[in-house]
């Protein structure tokens, strides 16, 4: 992999100096969100171009099972996030009183929600196979490179020692399998893979936020083979779309049924 780092505003960047400034939400997800890709991304693109400029443009609502997700992965991995909450008890995001503190305090959660994150957080915390493998490993490790010359970014959730491993949350852990092909997860595998090329293994540590069980799914080479397929095809799109500049409303879903 270079060294150098070319972002889509054509700034070069020295590799080493770009992922110290990668700590800072701030240039992580605002400054690269739009100048790097990332699995996130890319699955936009896969899923239409006009999503992927709807995201990159903040013009998409964000679901409660993202909030739900967002705030279960701060409290195992970055508690001082969790801890620095504003956190506010109503019934529900459509009180004035929670439209007042949110136009206040720009971001506010429900006390329920937290609680919510709390019980399921705990689960993880209190499994032994969990906490084997959270159990001295790095969390939140930023990495980039360039891929068939296109900048990628990521933060793995947990690297120990030469694994990956990221943190998930279900509604059906039982049907995870299914899930994961169908929310992306095995691009982000062979993704992360590529821009950890330490690492040898990727997999999944799963919760269950109605069940609370856990769930360690480990990616076969078929699922890594799939994620290299999508890969391939959402970087042969995003050049088609925004580097050749052909019209995003001459996009076509073709499928046979």
């Amino acid at each position: 992999m270079s060294e150098k780092i070319i972002t889509f505003d054509g700034v070069e960047h020295d590799r080493d100096t770009i992922l110290e400034s990668m700590d800072d939400d701030d240039f992580y997800y605002g400054y690269l969100g739009k100048q790097a890709l990332s699995s996130s991304s890319l699955k936009w693109i896969l899923k239409s171009p006009n999503v992927y400029v709807n995201m990159i443009n903040g013009e998409q609502s964000e679901s409660q099972a993202l909030r739900d997700g967002k705030l279960i992965h701060w409290r195992v991995l970055e508690p001082n996030k969790f801890e620095a909450l504003n956190v506010i008890q109503v019934s529900s995001r459509t009180t004035n009183a929670y439209k007042a503190a949110l136009e206040e305090m720009g971001e506010v959660y429900l006390q329920k929600e937290i609680d919510n994150a709390i019980r399921v957080s705990d689960s993880l915390f209190k499994n032994n196979a969990a906490r084997d493998i959270l159990d001295g490993a790095k969390f939140e490790v930023p990495t980039i490179a360039m891929v068939e010359g296109i900048p990628f970014r990521g933060k793995a959730d947990v690297v120990k020692g030469k694994e990956i491993i990221d943190v998930k949350t279900t509604a059906d852990i039982k049907g995870f399998r299914w899930s994961a092909q169908k929310f992306g997860y095995d691009l982000q595998a062979y993704l992360y893979l590529q821009l950890f090329p330490q690492a040898h293994s990727f997999k999944f540590l799963v919760i269950d936020k109605n069940t609370s069980d856990i769930g360690v799914f480990e990616c076969s080479p078929q699922f890594l083979d799939d994620g290299r397929r999508k890969l391939e095809k959402g970087i042969k799109d995003y050049k088609h779309f925004f580097q050749e500049g052909n019209p995003i409303d001459q996009f076509v879903i073709r499928e046979i049924l």
